[in-house]
């Protein structure tokens, strides 16, 4: 966010008495901001008053010339995270004659967006109070103050008030009420103040949703289930998860088969952070990341002497997605079960997370033994966030609880004149976006838009934003795929639609992250396929984007070498296909007597015959220079992985290989060629496969082969932006796509290009996977209404 700028100083012949008008935008609702700016303000003897509004505080202050001074100097420098301001303007007023300092009723005034806080993990302060027999929230699983809790979860529109979230049907009891009138209190207006007496309370189920007993009961029940071995649904912060004993592989895989989830990994939580350590290798970023205000799931390295889990938590992976208790409720299961339980999304398989019990029972019958529910409704479904570490820094790949939403604040858009956009992503990690001026807001993530419950989920996503957000008849921004159900969505919406190409706005989404919008940047945009205009699947492209007059203009400097995927988007989950399209690039209908490798060494000869002909033809084998699918056959090729259950499998197992390689070697590097007829820089990375095949042949291991190829990659990024930049202007460059979620691939080719001079970047708070679109997408379109009513105010 933006520091403030101070705007107001003493200075000899002021009058005695003035007052103070402050406009203060940012995370200043939900944060205990009003109880802060309150006790400032009694503290220095002024008068006044402070409020939400729609946009997000205002403050009048009034009283000595000095006084005010050291109040507008003590709030920025004492205000405590997370409550942060991005902007304040403070402008001198008449003095009013106050004779106290109060904190006034909220308005609806509205000029931009307001900041809606994510989610928050329990303060060290209210953890003490569920562990002290003596205090009156003693084990109460809802306790929570003005520095911890729920707050996107259970906000229904902004001002953030009581009366506007889920805690409005909780009438707080007496003592609940005294301590939110206390203006010495940690709860001095806390919205979702509540106890055992007033507040939510806990309610044990069976599985066909039969009351078993409540409250302390009802959790010590659902920990004794655990430790069984039974499946546990149970409502949390943003939506239900499933729960089992992490370290009991026969609850592990029943979970699998009752989820349909067969190879992917499952998140676990620890009980505390030294267990988080003895399971995995924790670094100084990690280790801030898991203690957090946000707690998401991090992706660790697992540790080689870690005590036993079970093989089927994350099968065949040297990673682990690891989380602390972020809830009351978490760290007291946590603390009567004490061992890692494995905490995954509560839905079966392409479905969104269930947030309503009701609904969870119907859905999840079958799958959960038990349900813990709570009678606190969760207003915006939200999951679990999903981090790594990339180069040191970190990374965001699932962006959800306590990340979202996200305010992106951007300089390349001036805020009068430009319409509202309402941004729809893509098809798969889908999440909406809102713009409005100067500010980008990021939704939570959905999840994929297959089945008939997620796009349920998804039309309520875009109402959610719409409601938080309000917009007069925004513009509509969509990915150009014509099958993508967010593109069809996007058409039956009232406005303006602008298509906005895939590729394009992944490095737009990137150059928002990281603050590049007004400057040009080099995109290597690398993913797993994106629609490409051309009757060819894009998804390892090199792309210029610029600002001009007009918004943004993009060009297409170079690309991968294409190679045919036959039978298209059944490559996906079969990476032999993706194998057979690789290999016949390089070596045609030779490739049939590379024995050794395991695509070939299986294929029966009637799908030998099949494929050549689909090859040789192009009949149902469309050419794709997608990056993704070359991570896909590689995996396929050397044996790692041929069958994939989940997106991106295949090359998540091609970098657990690499990871255990303990040798290097080089494969011969990749050939720039330019197009002869448009001046197009090729990649051709067939000389790299075709060394990687005679290696294998050779007798050289998969994961040493699996290095190199990563290795090889890294190099043939750098090659290209360094040939591509000679003739350009920029030094920026921005890895984006799927493909650099890859932690070995992303820092390798970061590492190359800032060796080269360049300032390279990658994604942080906006995902690099698809989660991410609908930022860029906002950010063109906005760019572009911006860019049509200027035209239109010069031509007046």
């Amino acid at each position: 966010m933006n520091a403030p700028q101070r705007t107001f100083a003493y200075a000899p012949g002021h009058d005695a008495v003035m007052r103070l008008r402050i406009v203060a935008t940012g995370a200043v609702q939900g944060v205990g901001f009003r109880p802060f700016v309150h006790r400032l303000a009694v503290s220095e003897g002024l008068c006044g008053f402070v409020r939400n509004t729609g946009d997000g505080a205002v403050i009048e202050v009034e009283g000595d010339a000095l006084a005010l001074e050291r109040f507008v100097a003590r709030f920025d420098t004492e205000l405590r995270h997370p409550a942060q301001v991005r902007e304040r303007r403070i402008e001198r007023m008449a003095a009013c004659g106050d004779e106290a300092f109060a904190i006034a009723a909220s308005t609806h005034e509205r000029t931009q967006f307001a900041a809606v806080l994510p989610d928050l993990a329990t303060c060290a302060e209210c953890l003490d109070e569920i562990d002290d027999p003596a205090n009156r929230r003693y084990r109460y699983p809802f306790t929570t103050c003005v520095h911890c809790g729920p707050r996107f979860s259970l906000i229904e529109c902004a001002p953030y008030d009581r009366e506007r979230t889920a805690m409005r049907r909780f009438t707080m009891c007496a003592a609940c009420q005294a301590e939110y009138d206390d203006p010495a209190s940690r709860r001095f207006h806390a919205e979702t103040n509540a106890c055992r007496r007033c507040g939510p309370r806990l309610a044990l189920f069976d599985a066909h949703g039969r009351p078993i007993c409540m409250d302390d009961d009802a959790l010590g029940q659902a920990a004794d289930a655990l430790r069984a071995g039974a499946i546990v649904a149970m409502k949390g912060l943003g939506g239900f998860q499933l729960l089992a004993d992490a370290c009991n592989d026969a609850a592990v895989r029943l979970l699998r088969e009752r989820k349909r989830r067969p190879s992917k990994p499952f998140a676990i939580m620890t009980p505390d952070f030294d267990a988080a350590t003895a399971l995995a290798q924790v670094g100084a970023t990690e280790a801030a990341l898991l203690r957090s205000a946000a707690a998401p799931i991090v992706l660790l390295r697992a540790r080689e002497d870690a005590p036993a889990l079970a093989p089927s938590v994350a099968p065949s992976l040297p990673w682990l997605g690891i989380m602390l208790p972020y809830t009351p409720l978490h760290h007291l299961l946590m603390k009567q079960l004490g061992f890692p339980i494995v905490a995954t999304s509560g839905n079966r398989s392409g479905d969104p997370i269930v947030c309503d019990e009701r609904e969870a029972i119907q859905t999840l019958h079958g799958v959960a033994d038990l349900f813990l529910i709570h009678d606190r409704p969760i207003v915006h479904r939200v999951d679990d966030s999903v981090v790594r570490v990339v180069a040191g820094e970190p990374v965001v790949i699932r962006h959800a609880r306590g990340y979202a939403p996200l305010v992106l604040a951007t300089q390349a858009v001036d805020s009068r004149g430009a319409s509202a956009v309402l941004a729809l992503g893509g098809h798969g990690k889908s999440a909406v976006a809102a713009a409005a001026g100067q500010q980008i807001v990021l939704g939570p993530y959905i999840g994929d838009l297959d089945g008939s419950a997620a796009r349920t989920a998804f039309a309520q996503g875009t109402n959610d934003m719409q409601r938080l957000f309000p917009m007069t008849s925004p513009a509509v921004a969509c990915d150009t795929h014509p099958d993508y159900y967010s593109t069809q969505f996007a058409a039956k919406l009232a406005g303006e639609v602008r298509h906005v190409p895939h590729h394009v706005a992944h490095v737009l989404a990137g150059m928002a992250d990281r603050g590049l919008e007004a400057e040009p940047v080099l995109g290597v945009a690398w993913d797993g396929s994106g629609y490409g205009g051309d009757g060819t699947v894009w998804g390892g492209e090199f792309i210029a984007v610029e600002r001009n007059r007009s918004g943004y203009v993009y060009r297409r400097v170079a690309h991968v070498l294409p190679f045919r995927l036959p039978g298209g988007d059944a490559a996906m989950r079969e990476p032999d296909r993706a194998a057979f399209g690789a290999l016949h690039a390089v070596f045609g209908e030779a490739m049939w007597s590379k024995h050794v490798l395991p695509p070939v060494a299986d294929a029966a000869p009637e799908a030998r015959r099949v494929f050549n002909a689909m090859l040789a033809r192009g009949v149902h084998a469309p050419l794709t220079s997608s990056a993704g699918r070359l991570f896909d056959a590689v995996s396929s090729i050397l044996g790692v992985c041929r069958h994939s259950s989940f997106e991106g499998e295949a090359a998540l197992a091609l970098e657990a290989a690499a990871s255990r390689s303990s040798q290097d070697f080089a494969l011969a590097p990749a050939v720039l060629r330019t197009h002869a007829n448009d001046g197009m820089l090729v990649a051709d990375w067939t000389p790299t496969l075709a060394a990687l095949v005679e290696a294998s042949e050779a007798g050289v291991d998969a994961a040493t082969l699996a290095a190199a190829f990563h290795d090889a990659l890294a190099q043939l990024i750098a090659d290209v932006v360094v040939q591509v930049t000679a003739r350009a202007a920029t030094r920026h460059v921005l890895l984006t796509g799927g493909c650099f979620q890859n932690e070995r691939l992303a820092s390798r080719a970061l590492a190359r290009l800032r060796e080269a001079g360049f300032e390279a970047f990658t994604h942080g708070r906006v995902p690099p996977n698809d989660g991410g679109l609908a930022v860029g997408q906002a950010l063109f379109a906005t760019a572009a209404t911006h860019a049509q009513c200027a035209e239109h105010e010069e031509k007046r």
